[in-house]
């Protein structure tokens, strides 16, 4: 799809994109309050991850890239909400944009992927949450018909400071 600037495509995640992957990550790690691990990881410890998101099923891993440098520009992903087996009808949702790709409609393109994808799975609600103050990621869940739900308050600390965390909620 046209961006303005560039076409960009969306695909299922391969194992040959774990190291951007976990560069862009890890900038969200580094830089951001967004994620709440603390350590940057290698791509060997990232592998794991990777892995838990195969091509079918429940738990996906969308990819955006520009389709002529192939360069990813995000990722988004469907995950466990918990790990109690009655929770297997209810996935955490996330989407990562490489800096200096936002604004570019790049969280949109992934989203309608990964919901698509979806949609012949027994799921029953997506959750996400959003580490606070994030007006852009919020406005992105809303069009994708997600509702706020509750907020947990300091419940993360990173950077010397507490972080609130805004959940939503979507039927799927």
């Amino acid at each position: 799809m046209p961006t303005g600037r560039t076409e960009v495509q969306v695909r299922a995640g391969i194992e040959g994109d774990l190291k951007a992957l976990t560069d862009l990550y890890n900038h969200y790690v580094r830089e951001t309050p967004v994620t709440f691990d603390t350590e940057p990881f290698t791509p060997e410890e990232r592998r794991p991850w990777l892995l838990s998101h195969p091509e079918d099923g429940p738990y996906r891993l969308r990819v955006a890239t520009d389709a002529e440098s192939r360069e990813i520009l995000g990722y988004a992903t469907s995950s466990p909400h918990r790990a109690k087996p009655a929770y297997g009808t209810s996935v955490e949702t996330t989407v990562y944009v490489a800096p200096g790709a936002d604004g570019r409609g790049i969280g949109t393109l992934l989203y309608t992927s990964l919901f698509a994808v979806l949609a012949g799975e027994d799921l029953h609600r997506a959750y996400a949450g959003i580490a606070q103050p994030n007006e852009a990621s919020a406005r992105l869940h809303g069009r994708f018909g997600f509702r706020h739900v509750g907020t947990y308050h300091e419940v993360g600390r990173k950077f010397g400071r507490y972080w609130d965390v805004a959940w939503y909620e979507k039927p799927l």
